[in-house]
């Protein structure tokens, strides 16, 4: 079992600590098993098992406790007089109205509270006005491609040819992998999620009064397999729009507007601004989005190969993500950088391109970096071997190689 190492570092950063962990991220990218990691870890540094209360709420047993009055009662029961207790409550968004559970449970002292979920609805409804700066996010992504490679073992080519195709959800690393079975996994995966997770969104939705539902689960993958087919270019809600009527099927914006924030708020996709270099402000129109994962991107477009420049994109996207950074998408003048990423106040310029042994291709990458008149890194990330150096501060490196630094 690969040990989700990025994940245990910021848990640990926050123990004790008054605030409620929030592990958030796509259904089966590994949340429980990092629950199960952190458990271990705080027994192996001398907490006590009486410590420790765990509850999966997919697991049957736990069914009575959906209730939110059955389980205040029952993890009041269980809590240390003395010492502190941890408590471990994994897919919570199973239980209505949780949140009044979570709330009461967080003020008192010696609870360090631990929740994961797997719709970033939770966190713009109740919980976050109850809650308001008394808890903190950690937004969970499936395998990095160094966690892939530590789980199959591969060599680090044959490795990322895979990643490419198969994708990061972490059973599908440790299976006996044939293209047949880990399309029929990831199917039920994405089913699941279209389904099960956009439900209860729903109910919460209408719990709160608002009224717009997400009904229609076909036109919900078509937008879906329409944003899979365009990653790496700019959408508007009236792009799509247009696509949809094109096909055949009038829409209105606010209604495509919906369903795009539920597969947002499902972590299907990630939404990433434009960002004026020049002007240094955001731009509102014209958005990028990213899939969390190739995998399920191959699996919704199964029979068409897509340019593999932009597969790579997605990857560095994602790897951007797991860093930390602030993630933009870069507008300087008539040119486009893929991102301009922040932290600390320190920015980085990011170009990824599959080749750059063409003269063209080489002088179209490199040309919005060289614009731009600051100091800070600039890198160009891509699969060949035959362009890398430093041009005049500009890096170019093979993206493997960055992948697992």
């Amino acid at each position: 079992m690969v040990e989700r190492k990025e994940y245990l570092d910021q848990l640990w950063a926050w123990k004790d600590e008054q605030q409620i962990k929030v592990v958030t991220g796509i259904r089966r990218c590994g949340k429980s098993v990092l629950l199960e990691q952190y458990q271990q870890k705080l027994l192996a540094e001398g907490v006590a098992p009486e410590q420790i209360i765990s509850i999966n709420f997919e697991n049957l047993d736990y069914e009575p406790l959906k209730d939110y009055m059955e389980l205040y009662r029952y993890l009041k029961e269980r809590l240390c007089t003395d010492k502190m207790t941890y408590i471990f409550l994994d897919e919570v968004q199973e239980v209505p109205s949780f949140e009044k559970v979570v709330d009461s449970l967080s003020i008192k002292d010696q609870v360090d509270i631990y929740i994961t979920g797997s719709n970033a609805y939770m966190l713009s409804s109740e919980l976050a006005t109850l809650l308001s700066g008394r808890y903190t996010e950690i937004k969970m992504l499936p395998f990095s491609f160094r966690e892939y490679i530590a789980e199959t073992g591969l060599p680090k080519e044959e490795a990322f040819a895979e990643f490419m195709k198969a994708g990061g959800i972490p059973y599908v690393a440790a299976m006996n992998r044939t293209d047949e079975k880990v399309d029929q996994y990831l199917e039920g995966i994405y089913n699941t999620v279209i389904v099960k997770d956009i439900e209860q969104r729903q109910l919460r939705k209408e719990k709160e009064g608002n009224t717009r539902k997400i009904t229609d689960i076909a036109l919900l993958k078509n937008i879906a397999r329409y944003l899979a087919s365009v990653i790496g270019s700019p959408v508007s809600m009236k792009s799509i729009t247009n696509y949809l009527t094109s096909s055949g099927r009038k829409i209105s914006q606010n209604t495509v507007s919906d369903y795009v924030d539920a597969l947002k708020e499902s972590f299907i996709f990630y939404s990433v601004e434009r960002f004026d270099i020049v002007g240094k402000q955001l731009l509102k129109i014209n958005n990028k989005l990213y899939m969390v994962d190739m995998g399920i991107r191959n699996h919704i477009l199964p029979r068409k190969r897509y340019d593999l420049g932009f597969t790579i994109e997605n990857i560095v996207f994602l790897e951007l993500m797991r860093k930390g950074y602030k993630i933009n998408i870069g507008k300087y003048g008539a040119t486009e950088v893929d991102f301009v990423v922040q932290k600390e106040g320190v920015l980085t310029y990011y170009q990824v391109t599959a080749d750059m042994t063409a003269k063209e291709t080489f002088e179209r990458e490199m040309r919005p970096l060289r614009s731009i008149p600051d100091n800070y890194e600039k890198v160009v990330l891509t699969l060949d071997h035959f362009s890398l150096g430093n041009y005049d501060g500009i890096k170019v490196v093979n993206v493997i190689d960055w992948l697992l630094r």
